[in-house]
């Protein structure tokens, strides 16, 4: 069996943290993967370590928590995303997806919205705006999660007073005008964009986001290939994961935290697995 080489990054030399793993000298895709936090229960090197055993190499960026990045959930620096572009297009020369789970979603859009050289986007049970920045899960900063260039951009305001948090974001988002003002320009991006959801989200209407955000693409008659994926009865946590047997801890705390992974685990499981597939055949594509 092959083992994985590994190489990690952070601020002061190459203006981003982050963690590549890799198996195939030869390959000629790799995917950015942004799923959170440098110390997050399920590190996202992890998820890199998935896509090289796909025969890509894998480059998890961390959102925060290490030296360099901001502490918490506020005011992340999206510049950083030219960094680790710039990193696999100088160094490497291959192709680059850019792959985003839940808040990771909205960092992999707006980097494709912002930053050149990216061939592709995958959105897994995304948000369609930028939203306030936090300490821990629900002291809200009244700060943007993200900047640009220095600069905080436009966000909508979950109050998670006395709500779930999906409550707290489907509320957020009856501000229609500030839902237009903080929401990706999604028509912007210049690759092909692929989004995954489930019909029944835990965290926050990730159908909803999907849906917007199709609609926005059909709008502008958006030129390049794009697709959206919702599962029934799925939970928030779809896409490309770890095998069970190398993340034990994760797949305990699935149904302690996800409401359908135990009232619908059947469905969960599967949705993971073809998620899984249509994820990898749309990036070898």
């Amino acid at each position: 069996m092959k083992k994985f080489k590994y190489k990690d990054f952070d601020m002061k030399g190459y203006g981003f943290v982050g963690h590549l793993a890799k198996i195939d000298e030869d390959a000629d895709t790799a995917v950015i993967v942004i799923m959170g936090g440098e110390k997050s229960i399920l590190p996202p090197v992890k998820i890199a370590e998935r896509f090289a055993e796909y025969g890509m190499v894998g480059l998890a960026v961390s959102l925060y928590g290490a030296d360099g990045l901001p502490k918490n959930v506020d005011r992340i620096p999206l510049d950083m995303f030219r960094s680790a572009v710039s990193y696999i297009r100088n160094e490497l020369n291959i192709n680059i997806s850019i792959y985003g789970m839940s808040m990771g979603s909205l960092f992999a859009a707006m980097a494709a919205v912002n930053i050149e050289g990216i061939d592709s986007v995958i959105m897994v049970s995304p948000s369609h705006a930028i939203f306030e920045g936090s300490v821990g899960r629900k002291h809200m900063t009244g700060h943007s999660v993200m900047t640009w260039n220095n600069k905080e951009l436009s966000f909508v305001k979950p109050d998670f007073e006395n709500k779930s948090m999906w409550q707290a974001f489907n509320d957020a988002y009856k501000d229609k005008i500030l839902e237009k003002e903080s929401a990706i320009p999604i028509e912007n991006i210049n690759s092909r964009i692929l989004m995954i959801a489930s019909d029944s989200d835990e965290s926050w209407p990730a159908e909803y986001s999907v849906r917007y955000m199709c609609k926005r693409l059909k709008a502008s008659k958006f030129t390049y290939k794009y697709e959206s994926l919702i599962y029934p009865n799925a939970s928030h946590v779809l896409g490309v994961l770890p095998k069970k047997k190398s993340h034990k801890l994760l797949y305990m705390l699935m149904p302690l935290a996800f409401r359908n992974e135990r009232k619908f685990k059947n469905d969960c499981e599967r949705a993971r697995v073809l998620s899984e597939k249509e994820i990898i055949k749309w990036i070898k594509e």
